[in-house]
């Protein structure tokens, strides 16, 4: 028998790292179809909601930056993102 036994090895820590990215994925798109929601149907702002899942985005790449594991393609679509969010936060100031 085996005096140290191993509680996590690397298969562990991957599926552990999977799990909380789809945790993240699931609480930040709940959050946006809850900002959604309440703007859309109640007429309130929630600022605060999508303050978090913005801050929570900017962890994570801040992270990733400094472990320079950022890509001049991601870049790419970073900016082309930020793009495409300006133009239609243009146009919805425009229809209402």
């Amino acid at each position: 028998m085996k005096d140290n036994l191993i509680f996590k090895d690397e298969r562990t820590k991957v599926v552990e790292n999977a799990s909380y990215r789809w945790a993240y994925l699931v609480l930040s798109f709940g959050l946006l179809i809850d900002v959604a929601y309440r703007g859309l149907l109640h007429n309130e702002a929630s600022w605060d909601l999508l303050a978090l899942v913005m801050l929570a985005g900017l962890v994570a790449t801040l992270y990733q930056g400094a472990q320079k594991i950022l890509t001049r393609r991601w870049s790419f679509w970073a900016a082309g993102t930020a793009l495409l969010a300006a133009v239609v936060a243009l146009v919805m100031v425009f229809v209402k």
